[in-house]
Parts: structure tokens; sequence; C-alpha cells
């Protein structure tokens, strides 16, 4: 019993770095192991696990420096898989804090995720709630249709959508420095817009102005025929969004 106690108070930090502390030792195989930082306790486990350092607390943040499990009822994985809401959530944490995905993708730069969310219990609570899934069509997690130009996945912010509607407002990015939908063509412009997967040439105009306005109409004319086709689908809020939505004038840099 004395060498018991003696293990008791016994510190050492986890292969992740969080300081772990000995609270009660009954036997090799059965302490309680407190971690100092978060407050939170493994009870039962095996003092040689402690020695390794493999004993984890789910409030590490061990998704990209940020996420973390947290305790409750939603699962990581199921039947051997990753959940569908594990899989949103960590996709969600890679486009915010991995540096090689925002190289890839600069539309992610300076994207963030609220406080909340960061804990994969409370964002699967909400996921729970919300997301739907199609026979034929991925749905994805968007932060910026209810919000254009948003940077936070939130709550009040974010919405599911099919893929279809979530590629209609993906910009390509370009050489020059135009409006979205805007293209020289020697000493004039073009404006052409995708449809369904296809390019569609717009037009040829002798200014910035005229080229961006021609593109403007049918994007948002086209906006509104695929609010219409999901209408029975999507949340009513995305469909206000989806037909209250103008396109911006910004450029290419402007938008990053």
């Amino acid at each position: 019993m004395a060498k018991a106690k003696s293990k008791i108070g016994e510190e050492k930090c986890n292969n992740f770095g969080s300081k772990m502390r000995i609270i009660n030792y009954r036997k090799t195989t059965d302490i309680d192991v407190l971690f100092v930082e978060y407050n939170w306790m493994a009870t039962g486990v095996q003092y040689s696990h402690f020695k390794k350092g493999d004993i984890k607390c789910p409030y590490e943040p061990r998704v990209y420096n940020k996420g973390y499990v947290g305790e409750g009822e939603y699962k990581v994985w199921e039947n051997n898989k990753p959940t569908s809401a594990y899989r949103k959530w960590h996709n969600m944490l890679e486009r915010c804090y991995d540096e090689k995905k925002q190289i890839k993708c600069p539309k992610y730069k300076d994207c963030t995720t609220c406080d909340e969310w960061l804990n994969f219990q409370e964002y699967a609570k909400w996921h729970e709630k919300y997301y739907y899934e199609l026979d034929n069509e991925e749905v994805h997690l968007d932060k910026d249709i209810l919000i254009p130009g948003n940077k936070i996945y939130s709550p009040s912010t974010c919405c599911f959508v099919p893929k279809t509607i979530n590629s209609i407002f993906n910009t390509r990015d370009k050489r020059d420095n135009l409006p979205t939908g805007v293209y020289s063509h020697g000493k004039k412009y073009k404006s052409r817009c995708a449809i369904r997967g296809k390019i569609i040439h717009i037009g040829i105009y002798d200014t910035v102005s005229e080229a961006f306005l021609a593109y403007k109409i049918v994007k948002e004319s086209y906006i509104k025929q695929i609010a219409d086709e999901y209408k029975d689908v999507i949340d009513s809020k995305v469909y206000k969004a989806m037909y209250d939505y103008e396109v911006s004038m910004l450029t290419k840099e402007e938008l990053m």
C-alpha cells in the first residue's frame, strides 16, 4: 500500500504534451489520472499506459491543433468508418487550419471556426438537426450563401446545400485582375458563365462594366432557376438567400 501511495501525485506529460497527474492508485491496472489543463479525469486506466504517455483526453485539440472530440453521445466512428458528422467537422477544420489546404485553395485563407464548433459534440448536435441526404447528390456544408463573404463557420452562418448549389457560388482563380465572369478579348472584354457544368459564352463588350453586367444578369437568373428546382429540398433561408443574392463586381484579388 505504501508503494501505491507513493505513486499518487506522480506527474507526466502524455504523447500530446498534456500534463497528467495520478490522483488515485488502487493497483497497477486501476488508477485515476487528472489532466491538469483540462480538469478532466481518466478513471480506471493502467499505470503502464500512464508511463508510456498514451492516455488521451477528449478535450485535447488534436484535430489541426484546434478541434477536440469532447464528451457526449455523438460518435466519431461507426461500423468501422467515420460518421457523417465527423467527416464534415474534420473537413471544416481542415479548410480553416491546414496550411497545405489553404495553399491549394486560397479562398479558405482567414477562415475560422467558432469556439462552440471546435467541440465536435456541439457541431454534431447541430449536424443531426439540419443535415439531410440526397439519393444522387452529395450535400455540402456551406458558410457563405446565407452571408456572402462570410469567413466564419458557425451555427448562425452555415447551412447544408446540395453540391450543385454549392458549385454555383464557387469561383475559379483567374490570371488577370478582372471581375468574375469577365475576360480580356484583345482590346475588348468578353463575359461567360458556367451553366450546368458547361461554359456559356455571353458576349463581347467594349468595357469591363458592360461585360460584367451581362454576366451578372445571366448568373443571378441561373441562381434563381436552381433555387426553384431545389425549393422542396433546401431550407427556406437558403432559398431566400439565393433569390436575394447579388453578384459582386469585386475582382479575384479583392475577394481573397
